[in-house]
């Protein structure tokens, strides 16, 4: 019988390195305190089920429930290792019943009652295996079970045990065993077994068990099998385990340890020599530079059971320790420890070795650099003779990773900067006269003001306000990304000053300036508003889109190119019959003399009329417009009085067009027997209704008149102007109505 199988626990005292389970269960027994349904969950092979058959032994013996069977009962018989086994316990491996129909079956035959024992149990293996459908079948029974049904779920997996049962069961975790109880299990199985085992060979049979106990005692049982009349040395077990050979991974660390390149590539021909596998080999060496780690670190590891190697060992692991220093191990278990993955799979696993040991012989670079920062720092503080000799090291053509590359040349130019700082203080020193020391310094000084050069930082710093003006396009664009509600609503919204840490909106509809305060919208603004102007802001908007009815300064206004302005202002002031548009400032230039002359020049003459300035409603000059300037006196008239606005103009000329156009598709001859061709469609665009020619303006107006029309006449060029920028659509709404619209279509708002 293996093993595994003879050596199974009977009772909760003879579990091994499970007292987080054992223990709370004996009580629970002792006590009387039986749950309908238990989960044992933990890596394989680590007396999950062993566990679930003496619970289900102390559950069913004549003295129970009890932590201790008696061994003797018909039950205890029947449910002790190797024994025929009890109908009223039922083990299923959910693993091949793991169905619907399965748990119906068992749904079914569970309501009976046990036949010879207290409680009928049923232990499910690997319990994660159920499929749901057959986990909902089971869940009605588990919930509410006859008194006489227990339970007792096995899985390594209970994360996929469905919540509805895995919450109605008493859930007891298992764990792997430790080295050192896994060592006492084995020193008792062979000294019940009667055969000699070199203390060398429990730390090879425990590390390829993992921590298990059934693959440690089948490995066991393994070798026991195959050893001679003389028991199991470690010559027996080495070749069955596939662990390399202790003088191999000698000769490696010996080799890494003195640098010695011949001897390090020698022993890894050995190693393909003697049939090993490269990638154990590392996995052993990886082992052995822990090992030597660790004594070197603690001396009495071996005392303390921190080094899982034999004690015949510990003498020659001691003196291999202290050929390294501790960067040195590190560094190469590291360095190790990254490439071992790469010999998995790999398809010259000879190289990838050969490569690694290259790795590991790298010279003082990486060993000395293996205190890293020690490395770099040391040379700072020392003078500069002892950061000298790094210069040789590295003259030589060697590889160098390049971590290790930029470890050395820091390090050698802190060296350098050590060096330069002790040199500059000794050259006034050697001065003969102490007196005239200040002066080489005061020489020295004029070298400082080369710092000042990076001062052209003193640059104007733009106003965050006027940088958010420049940039609301941009910001809109970007709150549209996050919010399109929120961008609607700021279509008609203008940016008006900054108080404090508040950015302060303007919008001239009074529900959707409340909407953008709202939280939700509000939020998104600050985000982007904070993020364009690189500092922390608020947004608050307001009834308005007047600066200066907020309290901030009016918006300075910007030269914008305008083809109605680039005529002269002279000919404006000096005769309307010019027809030149001028600006606001236009009346204050005929005080100078020079203008005067310009009403000589001659007309310009155009098919397209005379221009006119914006704004202004004031009809055309009279017929005699020539002999006009004689008699109109040099004070300045209000501008644009005089002439139609430029869109009347416009609208005039082009129904004159269409009239005229209509008129010669009339006269032309028809092509279909006389029948004339449809007219051709219209512009939909409407003009502007005709204004009623006004009387002429008076000559003389008053100061406020003219004050008037010019304000006028710049508030209806700025909205020329302002319109003239926003992009263009066949719709005549206001952006107001519009934006109602939207949101009346979006977020179904109803309008006030």
């Amino acid at each position: 019988m293996a093993l595994y199988r003879k050596y199974r626990p009977a009772s909760f005292a003879e579990v091994v390195g499970q007292e987080q389970v054992t223990r709370p269960l004996s009580v629970a027994l002792d006590s009387g305190r039986i749950n309908h349904a238990y989960l044992f969950s933990g890596p394989r092979g680590c007396g999950k089920t062993s566990s679930a058959r003496i619970l289900a032994r102390s559950l069913n013996c004549i003295e129970g429930p009890t932590s201790n069977p008696c061994g003797v009962c018909p039950s205890c018989v029947s449910l002790a290792p190797g024994g025929p086994g009890n109908l009223d316990v039922t083990e299923l491996d959910a693993a091949s019943h793991r169905g619907v129909d399965d748990m119906r079956e068992l749904r079914d035959s569970a309501i009976f009652a046990p036949a010879e024992s207290r409680y009928r149990v049923f232990i499910i293996d690997e319990a994660h295996m159920i499929t749901r459908e057959g986990s909902n079948a089971l869940l009605k029974i588990v919930e509410e079970p006859p008194e006489h049904l227990i339970f007792i779920f096995a899985t390594t997996e209970p994360e996929k045990v469905i919540g509805t049962i895995r919450s109605r069961t008493h859930h007891y975790p298992f764990r792997l065993l430790t080295p050192q109880s896994m060592r006492g299990l084995l020193e008792r199985t062979v000294a019940s077994e009667g055969v000699h085992v070199d203390d060398s060979v429990y730390p090879l049979v425990i590390r390829a068990g993992g921590g298990s106990p059934r693959d440690s005692l089948s490995i066991l049982d393994q070798l026991i099998a195959g050893s001679g009349p003389e028991g199991l040395t470690y010559e027996v077990a080495l070749p069955l385990l596939g662990v390399t050979d202790l003088s191999l991974i000698d000769a490696a660390v010996d080799a890494l340890a003195t640098g010695d390149r011949a001897a390090l590539f020698q022993t890894v021909d050995d190693v393909i020599e003697a049939g090993h596998d490269p990638r154990r080999f590392v996995e052993d060496l990886l082992e052995r530079l822990r090992d030597l780690m660790v004594l070197q670190a603690v001396p009495d590891a071996f005392d303390l059971g921190l080094v899982d190697a034999p004690t015949d060992r510990a003498t020659v692991l001691s003196g291999q320790a202290s050929g390294f220093t501790a960067g040195q191990l590190a560094q190469l278990a590291a360095t190790v420890n990254d490439r071992i993955a790469d010999m998995r799979g790999a398809t010259s696993p000879r190289l990838l070795l050969e490569i690694l040991c290259a790795h590991l012989l790298l010279p003082a670079a990486p060993v000395q650099g293996a205190g890293g920062v020690a490395a770099v720092a040391a040379p700072a503080a020392q003078p500069a003779p002892a950061a000298a000799p790094a210069a040789p090291a590295s003259s030589g053509k060697v590889f160098e990773r390049p971590s290790v590359r930029r470890a050395r040349e820091e390090a050698e130019k802190k060296a350098a900067e050590a060096a330069r700082a002790p040199s500059q203080p000794s050259e006034p020193q050697s001065a003969p006269k102490p007196e005239s020391a200040p002066e080489p310094a005061a020489q020295a000084a004029p070298e400082p003001p080369k710092a000042p050069e990076p001062a052209p930082e003193p640059e104007p710093v733009q106003d965050p306000v006027e940088t958010l003006r420049s940039r609301w396009s941009a910001i809109r664009d970007e709150v549209a990304r996050q919010n399109k509600v929120a961008a609607i609503m700021l279509a008609e919204a203008r940016v008006l000053g900054l108080k404090d840490d508040t950015l302060v909106l303007g919008h001239n509809t009074g529900a959707l300036a409340e909407r953008l305060n709202a939280e939700s919208n509000n939020a998104v603004i600050a985000k982007v508003v904070s993020e364009e102007a690189r500092r922390e802001l608020q947004v608050h908007c307001v009834i308005g889109t007047d600066p200066a009815a907020a309290g901030f300064s009016p918006v300075e206004k910007k030269e914008t190119w305008n083809p109605q302005s680039q005529a002269p202002a002279p000919r404006e002031t000096a005769g309307a019959d010019t027809g030149s548009a001028g600006s606001a400032d236009a009346p204050e230039e005929p005080e100078s003399p020079a203008p005067a002359e310009t009403p000589a020049d001659p007309p310009t003459t155009s098919s397209w009329g005379k221009p006119r300035a914006l704004g202004g409603d004031a009809s055309p000059a009279p017929a005699p417009a020539p002999a006009k300037p004689a008699q109109t006196p040099p004070t300045p008239t209000p501008p644009a009085a005089e002439n139609k606005p430029s869109w009347q103009r416009i609208a005039e000329r082009g129904r004159a067009n269409a009239a005229r156009q209509a008129a010669e598709r009339a006269a032309r001859p028809s092509f279909d027997d006389g029948v004339p061709l449809p007219p051709e469609p219209m512009d939909d665009h409407e003009a502007p209704p005709e204004e009623p020619a006004p009387a002429p303006a008076p000559e003389p107006q008053p100061a406020a008149a003219t004050v008037t029309a010019a304000t006028s006449q710049s508030e209806e060029e700025e909205e020329m102007l302002q319109a003239a920028q926003e992009p263009g659509n066949f719709d005549r709404r206001d952006a107001t109505t519009i934006a109602v619209e939207l949101l009346e279509q979006e977020l179904g708002a109803r309008r006030l």
